[in-house]
């Protein structure tokens, strides 16, 4: 099996460094997956392109990390599961609905439920969504872009996901408290 490095801004790819150095200045640190994914320019490069745009989107940054957790739950991605579940707790998410989430469970707020759910389906239905999927989620308040914009975060957190799952970086220690395994298939 191969080991990926875990890149750091000296160590990474020339064309990699300004993505981990956009990174750095959003979150204080490099997070160990973009480490991972700088040893694709085209991807490290990817993922801070779409990153600026959804989290400069119409969502609040509570909205965002529940669909970036569903996302990392339903794509079996255990260092992003950790890693949103800390950044959701910190955004204000009820920790019992960050807690459902992990286990699969609808939130129990209406908005973050249908979120949750969109992004669900979203996943699991590969973008086929029914009359039924969308219309949940309108009836639930949100408008048609609101709907389109989830797409922009559910690829973003695809691109972390997929890389979590091949390079599997060493989860942080800030993140070991919100460690998670997949349920076994």
């Amino acid at each position: 099996m191969s080991a990926f490095p875990v890149h750091t801004i000296e160590s990474a790819p020339e064309q990699s460094k300004p993505s981990l150095q956009a990174l750095q200045s959003a979150f204080g640190i490099i997070p160990n997956i973009a480490g991972a994914m700088a040893t694709s320019p085209v991807l490290i490069g990817s993922l801070v392109g779409l990153f600026g745009k959804v989290h400069g989107g119409s969502f609040s940054e509570a909205q965002i990390q529940i669909v970036l957790l569903t996302n990392a739950v339903t794509n079996a991605c255990p260092w992003a599961v950790a890693f949103h579940s800390f950044l959701a707790v910190k955004e204000g998410v009820d920790p019992a609905d960050v807690d459902a989430i992990r286990d699969r469970r609808t939130p129990k707020h209406a908005g973050s439920a249908a979120l949750s759910t969109l992004a669900r389906t979203l996943i699991e239905k590969r973008g086929h969504l029914s009359e039924l999927d969308k219309s949940a989620f309108l009836d639930a308040g949100f408008g048609e872009d609101r709907l389109l914009e989830v797409i922009a975060i559910v690829a973003a957190s695809t691109i972390t996901n997929y890389n979590g799952n091949v390079t599997n970086p060493p989860l942080e220690d800030a993140f070991q408290a919100y460690r998670w395994r997949a349920p076994r298939a």
